[in-house]
């Protein structure tokens, strides 16, 4: 089966957004080879507001080559966007609007790569509560925000994890891999 992959940068204070939803904190390195991970996956899940600000996102002309060539793989994949209230209108995307458990197990158990769970904080906290993210990808950024939009907010339970891998990049950005562990053991 499919596994969701939640996969985003925090602070080390745990933010994922500034108070005004700046990201400008954000380091992108070579090292850090995004294109790997991009290459694992081949669906996005995003809550309604994150597609609207990234879902279609293209980079300006003057935008380095890298770049161009990270987005042109991110739009190749197939979306979904979670939503109480927008319907699918253009076609660029499936939206769900409700029976969310069911409708991720179907789309996991489809044939395919891994999914990446985008976010925003909102959908994360519904994902981490109905126990669907199989893996947390947290890229710690070197900076303390003191305030924005907390990573993990209203979560209901306790989950257990493993870290299976850390990686230092030469801007001081940590990431931290955790696979959820089993009930059963």
């Amino acid at each position: 089966m499919r596994r969701i992959l939640l996969d985003l940068a925090v602070t080390l204070d745990g933010y994922i957004e500034g108070e005004n939803g700046e990201v400008d904190w954000c380091i992108m390195e070579p090292e850090m080879n995004f294109a790997d991970f991009l290459r694992q996956i081949d669906t996005i899940f995003y809550g309604r507001k994150s597609y609207e600000l990234w879902g279609e996102y293209s980079p300006g002309k003057d935008a380095d080559q890298e770049e161009k060539e990270l987005w042109e793989i991110i739009d190749s994949k197939r979306k979904y966007v979670f939503s109480r209230t927008q319907q699918n209108t253009e076609g660029k995307a499936i939206y769900i609007n409700d029976n969310i458990l069911e409708e991720v197990h179907k789309i996991k158990s489809q044939p395919g790569k891994d999914i990446w769970l985008y976010g925003g904080a909102s959908l994360i906290t519904t994902f981490v509560n109905h126990n669907l993210v199989d893996e947390y990808r947290l890229s710690v950024h070197p900076i303390i925000l003191g305030q924005g939009k907390p990573l993990f907010i209203d979560i209901q339970q306790r989950v257990g994890l493993k870290l299976m891998e850390t990686k230092t990049f030469p801007s001081g950005v940590v990431q931290l891999i955790y696979h959820k562990i089993d009930s059963n053991g």
